[in-house]
């Protein structure tokens, strides 16, 4: 039994309670999306591109991505960089470790957090091949704003789904078979294809 002077302050946080759940599991509210990821150009500088060869499903089963894409942009001497672009409402399965799908079969190491140079500061998680030359880098765009700790935007993220619709994540990764590790990240290719792929991108959100 609940003493009645008890009531009513229990009956306001079942209330309370509730809105997350008749936001997201009723109403099923989500936050209008106007970018979507195919606005990156086939061509950027001197890399043009082609579709991968995965199947259309494979970004929905493997990071429940609602909106997805993945290019091989190769220049005039026939250097190939990949470019996936994916959005997803389910931010962990993007950022916890995206690697391990999208360079699988290579020994890939974390060199940390590093900077790119735009309208805003990129920070960008750039890993290494551990046993042959090649990079992947990856980026992680969120409600206007780049995202620095994962971990942090996570807490942020869970206290205002309490009242809010759900937003989508965007991953950006580029990887390549050749960059060597003596050449700093922000000199690469894939660096420059990262960026203008994130601008072209930005652009088309604003």
């Amino acid at each position: 039994m609940i003493a009645p002077r008890y009531s009513l302050p229990v009956i306001g946080l079942l209330l309370v309670a509730l809105i997350p759940t008749v936001i997201h599991n009723y109403l099923g509210l989500q936050a209008k999306d106007d970018a979507p990821v195919e606005s990156i150009p086939t061509t950027l500088d001197n890399f043009v591109s082609k579709p991968s060869s995965r199947l259309a499903i494979w970004g929905k089963e493997t990071f429940n991505c609602h909106d997805w894409m993945e290019r091989m942009y190769t220049d005039e001497t026939g250097q190939v960089i990949r470019l996936f672009v994916g959005k997803s409402f389910d931010h962990k399965r993007l950022y916890h470790h995206p690697e391990l799908a999208l360079s699988y079969g290579n020994n890939m190491v974390r060199e940390g957090v590093q900077w790119l140079e735009g309208d805003q500061k990129i920070p960008v998680n750039v890993l290494r091949n551990n046993n042959n030359p090649g990079l992947a880098a990856y980026v992680l765009w969120y409600d206007g704003q780049f995202i620095e700790n994962p971990i942090k935007h996570q807490i942020k993220d869970t206290l205002e789904l309490l009242v809010s619709p759900k937003k989508p994540m965007t991953l950006f990764y580029v990887s390549d078979g050749y960059s060597q590790d003596k050449l700093p990240f922000q000199q690469t290719q894939s660096a420059g294809v990262l960026l203008k792929a994130i601008h072209k991108f930005v652009e088309s959100a604003k």
